[in-house]
């Protein structure tokens, strides 16, 4: 459960070394729980606004504004993402709005 992700900081290798060495410099080996993954809600013709932000408040603890802002994000934009963090705590939101009929998909996040 490793996965290889490239660092974006620039790395001066030591005169003399080879191009193959001085690209692993950039590389990091990260565990697969601290890759960060996103909770995305997609909009769909079913449910109702106010349910989607009755949802986002019961479920994510969101104020009604951050609610009401998601819920928007979903219904112009048609998704929003509503959570960041290790892939099984996304698995287990994405889970529950299914429960609440609603559309979601675990995505990785953007870094």
């Amino acid at each position: 459960m490793f996965s290889r992700l490239r660092e974006t900081r620039s790395v001066t290798p030591p005169a003399g070394t080879s191009s193959s060495v001085a690209e692993r410099l950039d590389e990091q080996t990260l565990h697969a729980s601290q890759v960060p993954w996103s909770t995305v809600i997609w909009n769909d013709p079913v449910n109702l606004m106010s349910y989607v932000s009755w949802v986002f408040r019961r479920h994510f603890g969101m104020t009604r504004e951050d609610a009401e802002r998601a819920m928007l994000a979903v219904h112009h934009d048609g998704r929003a993402t509503v959570a960041e963090g290790n892939r099984e705590a996304m698995e287990r939101h994405v889970e529950a709005m299914h429960e609440y009929g609603l559309w979601a998909t675990v995505e990785k996040a953007p870094r």
